[in-house]
């Protein structure tokens, strides 16, 4: 269409729109003209109108639309960008982690099959793995409960069981004030739990659970993670008596024993003199006079489960401390008080030695050094249990039964390599939580906070009433032990966890923990 043609266009436009105007406005100023005439103009008007606006809309609608269209491909565009490179990265990292864990696991693997007289490691993935005793095992010890013998295979959770020893070392194993007063409910719910026969279900009367508790209750913890290098724990199975491990036993930092086991001339060659922590269950305690006669007033006396009234007249009497164990129940691992003296010599030491807790399998009974044999605990599950720790790098084991006797741990996974998978099975917690939380650190799983007083609020472990001996016990040395006089790695340990004390709060694991900040770095 040439110019003209538009101007003429243009003119007749204008023209018809004028005209229309001018009919309107002469109709309403009383023109002669008909009703309906009226309203036809003034339906042409508004339709001519309406058609404009609805083209305008029209044109402007695609517009809209693709400026719309074009910020959501934009969009879509900058977040799959965003996902691509995260979901990259977790993918690298997923798969970094899985393959530090399944070279942890092959090492575990191999160290079973070198140290594990006959036990074997199959790999299910790279978290889990079965332990198996060799076809043609002697599976005669009996469970009343369940009514089955013992089966010849064990899985366990690597990842999980790295990660809770690894947690153990930083934690406090032993009752303390502290706990009852930040724990909720502390004294009237737990500390009832810790006393025998106490007539009611909770401690509605406080004055009496103090008065039950206070003669082994510290302020603090009187022990520390770190504070020893070098531990030995000894059990009491009769294949001590095949080995002279005195000397060896006795030339650790620390020596932890079991129950009413005897320290004397006649075992000293097997078993040692070194008498520095000793955990008894409520029966051994009720003969701890007897079973510290002739000890030095150093050895520690810790019950395992709970006190009784009967025992304070008794601990008023010696110059032991004595103290009330707080761990872990381990339902697929090993039984009995040997265990729960390594999960004590855990807590404090950096190498946990044991002795005199391998024994041939098939037996039907334990085996003691010291007295006849005597119905104890699932065989088959403990060896397997604590071969798992061995080649974890959580202990190590001193048996007879291998023939090589030098110390030579170059097929345990080292520490280098334990922290390695112990980050790659954190990271990969981190993953499987969904969000739930972001910080895996020493302090991730504690659910109740709380503060020591400054001053160490509260006595040292005893009562006004103490004789003359309990009063002048050695108690001090443990409670009042000098920031000080510790090693350099349990003052360093300290610092790093903040002068934070960690107790476990129920169960078998360590997911919800007490944590207690201390506000100086006086014991």
């Amino acid at each position: 269409m040439d110019r003209r043609s538009i101007h003429i266009n243009t003119l007749r436009t204008c023209a018809r729109s004028t005209l229309d105007r001018l009919e309107l406005q002469n109709l309403e100023i009383g023109v002669p003209a008909g009703r309906n005439r009226r309203c036809e103009l003034r339906k042409r008007r508004a339709t001519g109108e309406m058609r404009v606006q609805k083209s305008s809309t029209v044109s402007r609608q695609p517009i809209v639309f693709l400026l719309l269209s074009a910020a959501l491909f934009f969009s879509i565009v900058v977040v799959s960008i965003q996902s691509f490179f995260f979901t990259g990265r977790k993918s690298h990292l997923n798969m970094e982690g899985i393959a530090i864990l399944s070279d942890f696991q092959s090492r575990v693997q191999q160290c079973v099959a070198r140290r594990g007289l006959g036990l074997t490691a199959d790999i299910i993935d790279h978290c889990r793995l079965v332990l198996k005793f060799p076809e043609g095992t002697n599976s005669t010890w009996y469970n009343s409960q369940f009514k089955i013998f013992e089966p010849l295979e064990y899985q366990y959770d690597v990842c999980e069981a790295i990660l809770l020893w690894e947690q153990y070392r930083n934690m406090t194993t032993v009752l303390t004030r502290e706990y009852l007063d930040v724990r909720p409910d502390g004294w009237l719910d737990y500390a009832a739990k810790r006393i025998a026969q106490l007539g009611a279900e909770k401690c509605y009367n406080h004055s009496l659970c103090e008065e039950h508790l206070g003669l082994i209750l510290p302020s603090k913890p009187p022990f520390h993670p770190r504070q020893f290098r070098t531990c030995a724990v000894i059990g009491n199975s009769g294949d001590l008596l095949k080995t002279e491990f005195g000397q060896e036993i006795d030339e650790h930092d620390a020596v932890f024993r079991d129950n009413e086991a005897p320290v004397n001339e006649k075992y000293a060659k097997h078993v040692g003199l070194k008498r520095d922590f000793r955990l008894v269950v409520r029966g051994a305690a009720r003969n701890m006079v007897a079973i510290l006669n002739g000890s030095c007033a150093d050895e520690v006396l810790i019950i395992k489960s709970v006190t009784h009234r009967d025992f304070n007249k008794m601990i008023e009497s010696i110059p032991n401390p004595v103290y009330l164990f707080q761990g872990i129940v381990l339902r697929r691992g090993a039984k009995g008080t040997g265990m729960k003296s390594v999960e004590l010599a855990l807590s404090t030491c950096d190498i946990v030695d044991i002795y005199g807790f391998t024994v041939d399998p098939g037996y039907t009974e334990w085996t003691r050094y010291f007295s006849a044999p005597r119905k104890g605990h699932n065989p088959l599950q403990g060896r397997a249990f604590y071969q798992l720790l061995e080649c974890l790098g959580v202990i190590r084991i001193h048996s007879p039964m291998r023939s090589d006797r030098k110390l030579d741990w170059s097929d345990v996974p080292s520490r280098d390599i334990i922290k390695r998978a112990h980050a790659a099975a954190l990271h990969l917690k981190k993953i499987q939580a969904k969000g739930q939380t972001s910080d895996l650190g020493p302090f991730s799983n504690c659910k109740v906070w709380g503060t020591a007083g400054k001053d160490g609020a509260g006595p040292i472990s005893g009562s006004p009433s103490m004789s003359y001996t309990r009063r002048k016990s050695n108690y001090s040395k443990w409670e009042l032990l000098p920031f000080e006089s510790l090693r350099r790695e349990a003052q360093e340990h300290y610092f790093q966890m903040e002068g934070v004390s960690l107790y476990k709060m129920d169960g078998n694991r360590l997911d919800d923990l007490v944590c207690v900040k201390h506000d100086s770095v006086r014991f």
